[in-house]
């Protein structure tokens, strides 16, 4: 299977006061449909930098990143914005939900930037991740792991076949934070999709696919 995911002789510097700051130095990954791979590291090691880049919500000094076919690296700003929109669930530390919405509103969000809102989609996959009592909730009566339910959910909402999920546990209790990642690590492997998660919890990783972790800028196999 080809990947739909993979990076390849990735480097990002960055420009401060005190010079130049390499954070990536030649990281290399791949990721295949059903696919969980994991990246640990402590703060500060690089992980978020890595993600932005894999996403596409930034450029690197140098390298590539492919979504399948497509040349990310290479893309204009509209064109990637486009294909991310297609092609990349993303889930973050913070599920980034809209207050005044409730859940059925805030999964299909991505459908109403679209034009393509379906109520029923979204009821759909709140069901699918345990939610089907908290349609109509709205964020601020949900509970830390069901705002991230309601978020993975609504990543699912374009079928995408890639998910990157940058620390989505971080600001959840042990017992909820595995909740969430035995949810991530099912939807690959029941929906056949690409899944990425950065973490510095490596306690919490088990049942996937490859572990790597950034040092020094470079991804090793942990």
């Amino acid at each position: 299977m080809n990947p739909v995911l993979a990076c390849h002789a990735l480097h990002r510097d960055f420009v401060t006061p005190a010079g130049v700051l390499p954070v990536l130095a030649g990281a290399e990954l791949e990721v295949r449909p059903g696919e969980v791979v994991a990246v640990l590291g402590p703060s500060g090691s690089g992980k978020t930098t890595l993600l932005h880049l894999l996403a596409g919500l930034d450029r690197p000094t140098s390298g590539e990143v492919w979504w399948g076919d497509e040349a990310v690296h290479a893309r204009a700003p509209r064109e990637l914005a486009r294909l991310r929109s297609e092609r990349v669930g993303l889930v973050f530390q913070d599920p980034h939900l809209l207050p005044e919405l409730d859940a059925v509103a805030n999964v299909s969000l991505p459908g109403r930037i679209r034009g393509r809102a379906s109520a029923e989609r979204a009821t759909a996959l709140l069901t699918s991740v345990g939610l089907s009592e908290r349609l109509r909730a709205r964020p601020a009566t949900l509970s830390g792991g069901e705002r991230q339910r309601v978020a993975v959910a609504r990543a699912l909402y374009a079928d995408p076949p890639l998910i990157l999920a940058d620390e989505p546990t971080g600001s959840l209790d042990r017992a909820t934070a595995k909740t969430v990642f035995d949810l991530l690590v099912r939807i690959a492997r029941e929906r056949r999709r690409a899944v990425l998660m950065v973490t510095h919890d490596a306690g919490l990783v088990h049942d996937v696919d490859a572990r790597f972790r950034l040092e020094d800028g470079r991804l090793q196999r942990a």
